[in-house]
């Protein structure tokens, strides 16, 4: 039987982070009435002419630098023309000739824990089209320019990957290293990132590359391997029925798990690119570029190896925390407080966590300070609170960015450790249950937890758990 190599480029869109459009001054805000975010120049009226925003070259340049792309200091911009309804002007301002990135690679982490370099053909910068919005009981379709002229940069990987574990490895450092650089929220579901699937698949051992296809409407990192797994079986089962694969664009339907054919996939003579007439070209000066080299953040990779130096913490912590660019942030602004990462790794890790997962929450959407989890830590490390006094706390902190202090005074919440009254407590408690006394008499260690259980609810959960133990075993 033979054996099939799948060979895999991605064309990754990314939404800049920039308060206004790439050649107007309306909001990129997502969300919005439909069509509120617009003006004649987004909208493609006769007679407008677009500017060019100086933050989205900034930020292009950056995801350059970050990607190790050699920068094109002297770029321009390309006019790329096709008619949808969702392209007002009837052209696309992108880049093909001058791209303002080339030759780039990122390194990844393949399944079995090696590392291959997965190159970046080019990055260029483009504006993003407008939304039709189909009428699903009847025949219309409505079209929201709010997302024309968003700024965005397509990152053209080489095709490198082989599969879908490689292509989510490659999505998530480059999401992570965008994020990183506060040059986009990097949001699948908001459509800040997309990624376009271009597979071909030929035999295993051969040079010469399959007939690819497009795979479009990627929304999430499993419908990416979904789509990958279903279209690597599609087009072998057409080679071996002894037809050819066509080259074209096909869109995924996640909720089926199945692609159809779009149409057939256009090279770039359809387009019929030529230069802009109404840009100036880009030149990016050596000192411009040494700025953005120098305002480059420390990204995830070198995080990791520090905090293992520096805090001292599990290298699967330090994965975990780095996860996240605002995660991160929010542990080392709360280990600065309390100087005690350890803790604050955990609180971040098993709480944090588990609560944002109850509530469907990105760690960006975290309100609370690291001032009030630092607070909170010490007060349970100082056994001020136990441990799940400081648990019930730390859901008014998540919720609220209640000061725990304040409020573990106010609710009376203070750990009871005055021997004599936690004495008086065990005392009624030995005697209201004399079965569970005998069981611990008669070798039962379970009954041992029952009764310290009917400690804690006669104390309201305020009583230290270890003096309650140490107690119940001296008057056992």
């Amino acid at each position: 039987m033979k054996q099939y190599e799948t060979v895999i480029g991605l064309e990754v869109h990314v939404e800049l982070a920039t308060k206004t459009k790439i050649f107007c001054s309306c909001s990129t805000e997502f969300g919005g009435e439909p069509n509120s975010h617009t003006c004649p120049v987004c909208t493609g009226m006769p007679g407008s002419l677009p500017v060019l925003n100086k933050k989205v070259v900034e930020y292009a340049a950056a995801v350059g630098l970050a990607t190790n792309c050699k920068i094109t200091k002297n770029c321009k911009f390309d006019r790329k023309n096709y008619f949808y309804p969702d392209n007002p002007q009837n052209y696309q301002i992108s880049q093909l000739y001058y791209p303002i990135c080339r030759d780039g690679g990122i390194e990844i982490e393949t399944k079995d824990g090696g590392k291959k370099t997965i190159g970046i053909h080019e990055i260029h910068m483009e504006e993003d089209a407008g939304k039709l919005v189909h009428d699903e009981w009847g025949e219309d379709s409505l079209v929201d320019f709010n997302r024309s002229g968003v700024p965005l940069i397509e990152i053209v990987s080489e095709p490198d990957m082989r599969s879908a574990d490689e292509v989510i490895a490659y999505l998530d450092k480059l999401r992570l290293i965008i994020q990183y650089l506060g040059a986009s929220d990097c949001k699948l579901q908001e459509g800040s990132m997309r990624a376009d699937v271009n597979l071909s698949i030929r035999e295993a051992g051969t040079k010469e590359f399959g007939t690819r296809t497009e795979m479009k409407n990627l929304n999430s990192f499993k419908a990416i391997a979904r789509a990958i797994e279903a279209e690597k079986e599609r087009q072998i089962d057409i080679i071996e029925s002894g037809q050819k694969v066509i080259q074209e664009t096909r869109r995924w339907d996640d909720n089926k798990e199945y692609s159809y054919a779009m149409r057939s996939k256009e090279d770039a003579q359809d387009y019929r690119y030529f230069p802009e007439p109404d840009l100036v070209p880009v030149v990016i000066s050596d000192e411009w570029l040494e700025e953005i080299k120098a305002a480059q953040p420390e990204f995830r990779d070198e995080k990791i190896n520090r905090y293992k130096e520096e805090y001292k913490i599990p290298e699967y912590d330090a994965q975990i925390i780095t996860s996240d660019k605002h995660l991160a942030d929010l542990f080392e602004a709360t280990t600065a407080i309390c100087n005690n990462p350890k803790k604050v790794s955990n609180w971040l890790m098993v709480e944090t966590m588990r609560l944002m997962k109850e509530n469907n929450m990105e760690p960006a959407e975290l309100k609370f300070s690291p001032e009030n989890l630092a607070k909170l830590i010490n007060l349970a490390e100082s056994k001020a609170i136990n441990s799940q006094i400081a648990k019930e706390v730390f859901e008014k902190i998540f919720n609220e960015d209640i000061d725990p202090e304040k409020y573990v005074e106010e609710n009376g919440l203070k750990t009871v450790s005055d021997d004599g009254a936690l004495k008086e407590v065990v005392k009624k408690v030995i005697e209201a249950n004399p079965q569970p006394v005998n069981d611990y008499h008669n070798g039962k260690k379970k009954a041992m937890g029952f009764l310290v259980g009917q400690i804690m609810k006669e104390m309201q959960g305020k009583a230290d758990p270890a003096l309650a133990n140490k107690l119940l075993k001296e008057l056992l």
